[in-house]
């Protein structure tokens, strides 16, 4: 062994001998100059003392012989527990790691031969840039996994919405995620309410541009988007379908506009607005079901609302939006003498002829302008646009099948 190598193992047993109080100066360091510091449990701060004797002591071992101990950077995280990566972040783990090379190079000329200091001082720059990467590693893998973690949590919660499965299992997933707007919260920046609304699509092709080739990638660029044009959203691919449950807005339909095109092609269509998330298995009922219905209506505009679609709906067997139509639509109709039921309904056998239905019923034609105006207000379909009097059409007969008594309860 040459002379040189015996003058560096002393050095490194000299610094080895030091390690303890140059632990403890860290320690004191850490709680001067950093004041989130102090702000930790005595837990906390006992595993990041662990960490930071740890990383002094696999200094010296890696100033002993560098090229065996090469690794030794990377495990000085080792003592911590996975929890670690959660109490402090990235941004402090540096000013940590800052603090403590700052404190050795200021204590180690009290504590070794003036000979032994820049040797060492230099030796320390190099471990520091080391320990910077096996910081930035650690956090690293903490987030994949994290985002892994998430998006599991993400999907199962998405699922529970459409399957109508909304508990309290629901409400804690959703806070898990950070999404304040889905339990009903109204002070999160991010959602400015807790309104709810459920979408359906086409989800892209695995080699579409807007893909991002992963249904996790598609999730994140979704709720970017989302929170851009100023709502929160939960995404989930299931099989050929991008299931979009968005919070805080009550206007779904301008915000889906802006998220088109990251569905696939093919309609879009939107859920109504329910209060919060608990009630969202309403508005995804909907939406699924109009996804399913749309085909029959080929001009439907992109998005659609599933309330939009009640006729379709309807006639694809939805029970839902065939009572919403019988009792939302037909329902006022028939109250009082029933005028305004039998003058609509006149209308659209007369093939939609103002004229003819006053001759039919033996009126003026004002008087039917007038009544036609009240069944739109009362209704929300005005008879004399094509859509609206396919849909007054429908709801007549299934008020009629399902509530042949006027003023009778729908079945």
């Amino acid at each position: 062994m040459g002379v040189a190598t015996k003058a560096h193992l002393a050095r490194a047993e000299r610094l080895q001998g030091a390690t303890g109080a140059l632990a403890t100066a860290a320690m004191a360091a850490m709680d001067a100059k950093l004041p989130w510091f102090g702000t930790l449990s005595a837990q906390d701060r006992s595993w990041i003392g662990l960490v930071a004797q740890s990383g002094i002591s696999a200094f010296v071992e890696w100033f002993r012989d560098p090229e065996a101990h090469s690794s030794m950077p990377t495990r000085i995280f080792g003592s911590a527990p996975r929890e670690f990566t959660r109490v402090i972040s990235l941004h402090q783990t540096v000013d940590l790691v800052r603090t403590t090379i700052e404190t050795i190079e200021n204590t180690i000329g009290t504590l070794l031969p003036p000979d032994d200091v820049p040797i060492v001082h230099e030796a320390m720059q190099r471990y520091a840039r080391e320990v910077a990467f096996a910081a930035a590693t650690v956090y690293a893998q903490a987030a994949e996994m994290r985002g892994a973690w998430d998006a599991r949590l993400e999907a199962l919660l998405v699922d529970s919405v459409i399957r109508g499965e909304a508990d309290e299992s629901v409400r804690s997933r959703a806070s898990a995620l950070g999404w304040a707007g889905a339990v009903g919260t109204t002070d999160s920046v991010t959602t400015g309410g807790a309104e709810v609304a459920v979408v359906v699509g086409r989800a892209p092709a695995a080699d579409a541009p807007q893909s991002g080739h992963g249904s996790s990638n598609v999730a994140d660029m979704v709720r970017h988007a989302a929170r851009e044009a100023g709502a929160d959203a939960l995404c989930a691919v299931q099989g050929d379908r991008l299931v979009l449950v968005l919070g805080g807005t009550s206007k779904p339909v301008e915000i889906v506009q802006k998220l088109a095109r990251w569905f696939g092609p093919g309609p879009i269509v939107v859920g109504p607005v329910v209060k919060d998330l608990m009630s969202a298995v309403t508005s995804a009922r909907a939406a699924v079901a109009g996804l399913r219905a749309v085909a029959a209506w080929p001009g439907a505009p992109r998005p659609v609302q599933a309330d939009e679609l009640l006729p379709e709906r309807s006639l694809s067997g939805d029970g839902h939006a065939r009572r919403q139509l019988a009792t939302d639509v037909y329902g006022p109709l028939t109250v009082g003498d029933g005028v305004l039921l039998d003058t609509v309904s006149a209308y659209l056998d007369s093939g939609g002829s103002i004229e003819a239905t006053a001759r039919a019923m033996f009126i003026h034609a004002n008087t039917v302008r007038y009544r036609l105006k009240r069944v739109a207000d009362l209704t929300g379909y005005n008879p004399q646009h094509p859509r609206d009097g396919f849909t007054l059409r429908v709801a007549l007969t299934l008020g009629r099948l399902l509530n042949p008594e006027p003023g009778s309860t729908v079945l």
